[in-house]
């Protein structure tokens, strides 16, 4: 007979968490605790690193981020979590930094009609909590543009390109542009209770996925609380300088005026010694600037989300986990959208 918990945890908000990288997987690390209807829908324009080799020799989108995120949400014993992100080390040929995770669901797209598929049977062997959902099955190339005019293909080449411009990136796009989004991604958002865009690199992470066809209008007309989980810090090679409302103003930039209703920003101060270390690579604590967010009719909530007695600033998966659902049972309980 299963418990209240259990009975909570099964029919939990159904969430639907958009974004990339290391800010995705924890974010699902936390979330899968509270409620079995979690969606991921990850951004497949990464072509650097062994994703980047498997998508060029296979010509498969790139399973880095997903794979993460399959880490995350996985039901399986630690051994196999282990197996999952074991990397080839040097001296191993062709396999050599390669994830194992990364080739064994390049195996099964492989023997699957598509990759979407791909993910659904890989969630299966690992029965993983909720869904995992490329945003398109597309080939896609990330391109930016910058404010002295100048541009950049390829995802991984964007942060030393950056760099070396010394200026802000002020435009990214899709090429092709508009790809089409899975039907499955467009379902999900749209009987979504909650949307959640980040937290993650804002223009390699969480802004592509907005670039695909499709995804903006599915979040603009979901009756979810949509909340934007700002970073703790800003990154080098994309947003140094940057505060909140920068953010927040490029995602409107590539999509719509409407599309978020509040943003989620940690409270915690960052410790100084890791303040000193992340300054050397030009990175700062995010400054949280209300003025202009509330001009846009967008709220700011703070809570304490960092993790403690560790050597980066990032989220708390449990922290940040349960600051989200304080936030939902509150607009829940109160129907404010």
């Amino acid at each position: 007979m299963e418990t209240l918990n259990e009975r909570h945890w099964k029919h939990g908000p159904r969430i639907v968490a958009i974004g990339g990288g290391h800010g995705l997987s924890a974010l699902l690390r936390g979330l899968k605790r509270h409620t079995a209807n979690l969606t991921a829908i990850v951004t497949v324009a990464d072509d650097g690193g062994g994703s980047g080799i498997l998508r060029n020799e296979l010509g498969m989108p790139p399973p880095g981020d997903i794979r993460s995120c399959m880490e995350a949400l996985a039901n399986t014993e630690p051994l196999m979590e282990s197996l999952l992100g074991y990397r080839f080390p040097a001296g191993s040929g062709g396999l050599t930094g390669q994830a194992f995770g990364n080739l064994l669901l390049a195996a099964l797209n492989g023997i699957s009609g598509s990759f979407d598929e791909a993910v659904a049977k890989m969630s299966q062997v690992l029965a993983i909590t909720g869904r995992i959902l490329p945003v398109t099955n597309a080939d896609v190339t990330l391109e930016a543009t910058f404010e002295n005019g100048t541009q950049v293909r390829g995802e991984s080449k964007i942060a030393a390109f950056k760099k070396a411009q010394d200026c802000r990136i002020q435009k990214i796009r899709l090429l092709p542009q508009l790809p089409m989004a899975l039907p499955a991604t467009l379902q999900a958002i749209e009987e979504a209770d909650l949307i959640l865009l980040g937290p993650g690199s804002l223009y390699t992470s969480v802004i592509p996925n907005l670039l695909v066809d499709g995804v903006v209008e599915a979040i603009r007309s979901s009756e979810a609380t949509r909340v934007y989980i700002a970073n703790i810090m800003t990154q080098d090679g994309e947003t140094e300088g940057m505060t909140l409302s920068d953010h927040v103003q490029a995602l409107l930039d590539h999509s719509a005026g409407d599309l978020i209703d509040l943003c989620l920003a940690n409270s915690e101060p960052v410790p100084q010694d890791l303040v000193l270390r992340y300054r050397e690579e030009r990175a700062e604590p995010m400054v949280i600037d209300r003025g202009y967010l509330a001009q846009h009719g967008i709220e700011v909530v703070e809570r304490p989300t960092i993790s403690q007695g560790t050597r980066y600033a990032r989220h708390d998966p449990d922290r940040l986990a349960q600051a989200i659902m304080e936030l939902y049972q509150e607009r829940a309980e109160t129907k404010i959208f």
